[in-house]
C-alpha cells in the first residue's frame, strides 16, 4: 500500500475534474505534481504544491487554483482536512483509519510492504568494486562494494531486474606487474633471496601464492627467462587473485551475478567490432588533440592518433582510443565492453567507480550514448574516501597488504553488519569518517546500533506479549482493533511507516541508497521516542495488564515497524537482531 501515490491520484483525479469543469486549462501537463510529507509535521500529514506548479502555465492564481482543489479534496474519502497555506500549498490531514489501513497492509504483505512496481521490469546492470586483480580488497573498494550491492537490492525492490557485474582489469599491464611479484615469491619459496624493487607488489599476502606456485610446477620456472613463464605465471596469478577477491566479497556478504573478463575483448575481434559501430557513424578520426589544460606549448608533443569525437555526445574533448603505435588505449577496451552491455539488451546502465576516476564519467557516458543511440542511460556514481580512525588516531596500513587497510581488516574488526550500514550513512560522493570505537558504541549517536536496538526492542516486546496471552502472528494482528493505538505519538510512528513505499521509489529513482539507511534511523528515532513516552504513560505502554485487544492493537504497531526495518536492513544487506549482546 503506497499511501502517497493514492493520494496522488486523488489530487491527480481532482485537477482531471477541474479540468472537466473548465476551471482548469484542458491541455495541462500535470507531471510536476507532487504529494510528499510536509517539512513541519505540525501542518498536516501531507502537502501538495499543485496548485504552485500550474498556475503559470494555466496563467491563474495560485490561490485560486488552491481555494477550488482544496475543497474537491475534502469529498475525497480519508482526507478530513485541505488547508491552503501561503501562496497556495495545500497540507491535507487524514482520518486515523487511513493510517490503521496501513499497518494492516504492511502485517499482511510482510517483508513486500513498500515492494514497488516502478521499474517495470526494466533490465539494469549494476557493474562495481570491479578491482584491479592485484591484491586483496582495500577500504575503498569496501565502500564501492556497500554501494553497489545495496543500489542493486534497492533496484530489485523497486521492480527492477537486475545483474550484478564484476569488470576483472586482467588485460593491462598492471597484471604482468602481478606475475613477476609472484615470481619473486615462487624463488623466494624455493630459498633465494629477492628484491622488490618499485612498481612491484610487496605485500605478504603474495607469499602463500607464491608457495603454491611452487607447489604446483615445481623448479619448472627457476632460471627461465621472463617470456617463459610470464603468462602462465599471470593466468595462475590472476585466478589466484580473483579467488581472493570473491572470499573477501563474500564476507562482506556480496555476490555477483557475473565476473567479465577485459582480457576477453582482446583478440577476439571485440573491440575492433566496437570501434567500426562507431566509426560507422562518422565518430572516429584521426586527428591532434589540443594541449592539456596547464601544459605549455614547450611542454606538447603534437602527435595525430585515433580519435573518438566523445564531444558529439556532451564530453568536453574528443578521446583518444588508438596510440600512434598502433595500440589500444585503456579507453578502447571499456569502450567495448558497455558496447557488450549494451548488446546484451539493458535498459539502464548503472557503473560505481572510485573517486579517482571522475575524469571518466563524461567519456564513458559519451561513449554508451553513441552505442546505444541515446536509448541506454549510464549513470556513473563515484564512492568518496573512507578515513579509518581507531583510539582517536588515523587506522594504520595493513602488513599483510602492504601499502593499505584491506576489506578483511575492517570486516575483522567490526563485523559485515556495522561495516555495511555505516558505509551507507553518507551519499556515496561524501567523504566518509569510520571510526571503530564509534561505530560499536552503543548509543543513538550510532546509527546501526540505534536501529538494531529498536528491532530488538520489538523482538522482546513480542515475546513478553506472547507470554501474556497474545497472539502475535501477522495475520492475528492485522485483525487487531488499532482505534486502541491512536494516540498522537502512535499516529506519528504509523506515519512515518507510511513513508516506506514512497521512499523506496524517491532512492530507486535517485540511486541512492544511503536514503534507506536515513529513514530507519528515523523510523526507529519515532519508535523510541514512543517506547519512552510509555515510561511515564501507562496507556502508551506495548503491553497493557489485563488488558488484550489494546495490548494487540500496539504490538500490531510496534510489529508493523519491525516488518519495515527487516525489508529496509535487507536492502542494505544487514541481518536484524533479535537480541542485543
Amino acid at each position: 500500500m503506497n499511501l502517497f501515490r493514492q493520494i496522488h491520484t486523488a489530487v491527480v483525479q481532482a485537477l482531471h475534474a477541474m479540468q472537466a469543469d473548465g476551471a482548469l486549462p484542458a491541455d495541462l501537463d500535470l507531471a510536476n505534481v507532487t504529494v510528499e510529507p510536509p517539512r513541519d509535521p505540525a501542518h498536516g500529514d501531507m502537502a501538495t504544491n499543485a496548485a504552485m506548479v500550474l498556475a503559470k502555465p494555466a496563467k491563474m492564481n495560485p490561490r485560486q487554483i488552491a481555494d477550488d482543489l482544496a475543497a474537491r479534496l475534502l469529498d475525497q474519502g480519508g482526507i478530513t482536512a485541505a488547508e491552503v497555506a501561503g501562496p497556495g500549498f495545500i497540507n491535507l490531514r487524514l482520518a486515523p483509519q487511513i493510517w490503521q489501513d496501513v499497518l494492516r497492509s504492511a502485517l499482511q504483505t510482510g517483508a513486500d510492504f513498500g515492494r514497488s512496481d516502478l521499474g517495470q521490469g526494466q533490465r539494469v546492470n549494476v557493474e562495481y568494486v570491479s578491482a584491479n586483480p592485484t591484491g586483496p580488497l582495500h577500504v575503498g573498494h569496501t565502500r564501492g562494494a556497500v554501494f553497489g550491492d545495496a543500489l542493486a537490492s534497492l533496484l530489485d525492490f523497486a521492480g527492477y531486474d537486475v545483474t550484478r557485474e564484476y569488470y576483472i582489469n586482467d588485460g593491462g599491464a598492471q597484471v604482468d606487474v602481478l606475475a613477476r611479484s609472484v615470481y619473486l615469491r615462487y624463488l623466494e619459496a624455493h630459498g633465494q633471496e629477492v628484491q622488490f624493487e618499485d612498481g612491484t607488489y610487496p605485500g605478504d599476502y603474495l607469499i602463500e601464492v607464491g608457495q603454491t606456485l611452487k607447489d604446483k610446477v615445481g623448479d619448472a620456472y627457476l632460471g627461465q627467462d621472463e617470456d617463459q613463464w610470464l603468462l602462465p605465471v599471470r593466468e595462475f596469478a590472476t585466478d589466484a587473485m580473483m579467488d581472493l577477491i570473491r572470499a573477501d566479497l563474500a564476507r562482506l556478504g556480496v555476490k555477483m551475478d557475473v565476473f567479465y573478463s577485459e582480457k576477453s575483448l582482446y583478440g577476439t575481434g571485440r573491440i575492433e567490432q566496437a570501434i567500426e559501430a562507431l566509426r560507422e557513424q562518422g565518430l572516429i578520426y584521426r586527428g591532434v588533440l589540443e594541449p592539456p589544460k596547464g601544459k605549455t606549448p614547450e611542454d606538447w608533443e603534437p602527435r595525430e592518433q585515433t580519435l573518438f569525437k566523445s564531444t558529439a555526445h556532451g564530453d568536453d574533448v574528443d578521446r583518444p582510443i588508438q596510440k600512434s603505435d598502433g595500440s589500444w588505449t585503456y579507453f578502447a577496451p571499456d569502450i567495448a565492453y558497455h558496447y557488450d552491455k549494451v548488446s546484451r539488451g539493458f535498459d539502464m546502465l548503472i557503473d560505481v567507480f572510485g573517486a579517482d576516476h571522475g575524469g571518466y564519467v563524461k567519456r564513458m557516458k559519451a561513449a554508451v550514448s553513441a552505442l546505444s543511440g541515446g536509448k541506454v542511460p549510464l549513470d556513473i556514481k563515484l564512492a568518496q574516501l573512507v578515513k579509518l580512525y581507531k583510539n582517536g588516531e588515523p587506522f594504520k596500513m595493513s602488513k599483510r597488504a602492504g601499502t593499505f587497510v584491506t576489506l578483511r581488516d575492517v570486516v575483522d574488526e567490526v563485523g559485515p553488519d556495522v561495516t555495511r550500514f555505516v558505509m551507507l550513512t553518507r551519499k556515496n560522493d561524501a567523504p566518509l569518517d569510520f571510526d571503530f570505537d564509534k561505530v560499536l558504541e552503543q548509543s543513538r549517536e550510532n546509527p546501526v546500533f540505534y536501529v538494531q536496538y529498536a528491532y530488538a526492542r520489538i523482538s522482546s516486546v513480542l515475546r513478553r506479549a506472547a507470554e501474556a496471552g497474545v497472539d502475535v502472528t501477522d495475520a492475528a494482528l492485522a485483525g487487531a482493533d488499532l482505534n486502541l493505538a491512536a494516540h498522537d505519538a502512535e499516529l506519528a510512528v504509523a506515519r512515518k511507516i507510511a513513508e516506506w513505499p514512497r521512499l523506496v521509489e524517491t532512492a530507486a529513482r535517485a540511486n541512492e541508497p544511503h536514503r534507506i539507511a536515513f529513514y530507519l534511523y528515523e523510523l526507529a528515532g519515532e519508535f523510541h521516542g514512543l517506547w519512552n513516552k510509555g515510561n511515564d504513560v501507562t496507556s502508551l505502554r506495548f503491553v497493557q495488564e489485563d488488558d488484550l485487544p489494546a495490548t494487540a492493537a500496539k504490538i500490531a504497531l510496534a510489529r508493523s515497524v519491525s516488518v519495515v526495518i527487516s525489508a529496509g536492513l535487507a536492502i542494505l544487506g544487514v541481518t536484524p537482531l533479535e537480541e542485543m549482546r
